[in-house]
């Protein structure tokens, strides 16, 4: 028996975008046209029609071209690429949600798929009425349900209300049940879309961790994420896409890094637009930016290794909160963290303080002496410490540290360690 259980050949799909004709028109330009169709009529006779010029009544587009890929029983692959790559189209062909346009897909085995919040849920069911559902939509049999279910309702932490109709879940709970359901009823082949973004932080590990169960079960997982340290942490294999096409695909280590050398561009700066978040990921408080500045607080995707930088954060509370941190987390070009840091740090009594709704900038100093010459990206997160996940952006911009004469240049070594401290020492001679 063969060892790949999904094999993708030439995989495409094409969709077609289709404008409106022309504008909505006034009652009186209605009746005016109307009343002059029959000249218009006569006047036309014996003439060809004219072509049609507007582009968007005929415009196809290419969510996914000539997409190979192979995944093997046991395998982990991630698959990454920026927003409108084609990874979700790509998971609802696996899925058969879709059929592609041209190529085909064999899967042996049974498909367990979590692709948006609540996906396969019926809103005026119960929690438990959709477990089963979701279960006999994935092929389990009813007492293979029963067997797993309150497993699946300890990790969704969601006893008082399972019965309850999913419709009043707030959607931390759709995704804690639907996650569940998923990882919990055996499939052999798991899909896992970017939706543990909604969850909160134990949640997310939570669920990383039941992934890594399955994967150690020897089941096989897909898993798209912006989580570049999940993706190197989880997966075996990586598989990028851009514009439909794959342009990366192998050791999950070089593909992570070919993302980030491709979308990331160590810009420097970068702006988050609310507009094109979904509402419900737009909780009290949301990033609307960040800048990175050198030592001459200039904007810059360079910055030398004596100056050190500015991490300018920008962000938008929507309604009073307490206790909201918003902190960084820093990565070297080996997806190591390098150190993380909060605005709470040096003022841990501000988790008592409210803070009002706005438009907000903080910034952060970093030393050149902490950092080593390289790559970095950055994360942003703003919680309540210990009880909620307001905001994160994973590796949402970058920087690179240039050397302008460092000690290790100077002495000529290359010394060990993730960060470079200059701690002070003190010399004497013995008695």
């Amino acid at each position: 028996m063969s060892d790949v259980v999904i094999r993708a050949e030439r995989i495409s799909k094409q969709f077609s975008i289709r404008g409106v004709k022309e504008n909505y028109q006034t009652l009186r330009t209605a009746i005016s046209r109307a009343a002059s169709a029959p000249v218009r009529i006569v006047r036309n006779l014996g003439r060809p029609p004219a072509p049609t010029t507007d582009p968007l009544l005929s415009e196809r587009f290419w969510a996914l071209r000539d997409v190979c890929f192979e995944v093997k029983r046991g395998e982990v692959l991630g698959v990454i690429g920026q927003n409108g790559a084609g990874k979700s189209t790509l998971f609802k062909i696996l899925s058969r949600i879709t059929e592609p346009t041209e190529g085909y897909v064999d899967i042996d085995g049974r498909v367990g798929s979590l692709l948006e919040v609540g996906t396969g849920f019926h809103s005026e069911l119960s929690g438990r009425e959709n477990v089963y559902l979701s279960g006999a939509i994935l092929g389990m049999k009813r007492h293979e349900i029963a067997r797993k279910f309150d497993q699946i309702v300890d990790f969704a932490e969601v006893p008082r209300f399972i019965d309850v109709p999913v419709k009043h879940y707030s959607s931390g709970m759709y995704l804690r049940l639907a996650f569940a359901v998923a990882a919990h009823l055996e499939p052999e082949i798991l899909l896992v879309d970017e939706v543990l973004a909604v969850g909160d932080a134990a949640f997310q590990r939570k669920c990383m961790g039941k992934m890594s169960e399955v994967a150690n079960e020897g089941r096989t997982v897909l898993f798209v994420s912006h989580n570049m340290s999940a993706i190197s942490r989880l997966c075996h294999t990586g598989l990028l896409l851009h514009a439909g096409r794959v342009v990366g695909y192998g050791d999950v280590q070089s593909v992570v890094q070919q993302y980030l050398d491709r979308s990331v561009l160590l810009s420097g700066e970068k702006t988050f637009d609310l507009s094109e978040r979904p509402a419900i990921r737009i909780r009290e408080v949301a990033f609307t930016g960040i800048t990175v500045l050198n030592h001459e607080r200039k904007v810059s995707p360079a910055v030398a290794l004596s100056g050190g930088l500015t991490l300018q954060i920008r962000y938008r509370v929507t309604k009073p909160v307490r206790g909201a941190q918003i902190s960084f987390r820093l990565w070297n070009s080996e997806m190591i963290c390098v150190l993380t840091s909060t605005d709470f740090d040096l003022e841990p009594h501000r988790l008592n303080q409210d803070v009002e709704p706005g438009d907000y900038v903080t910034e952060c100093t970093i030393p050149g002496e902490y950092l080593r010459p390289g790559s970095y990206w950055v994360d942003l997160l703003s919680v309540i410490p210990g009880t909620k996940l307001l905001d994160e952006m994973q590796q949402c911009t970058g920087f690179e540290v240039l050397d302008d004469g460092s000690v290790d240049t100077v002495l000529g070594q290359k010394r060990l360690g993730v960060v470079a401290p200059m701690f002070e020492w003190r010399t004497r001679r013995g008695q």
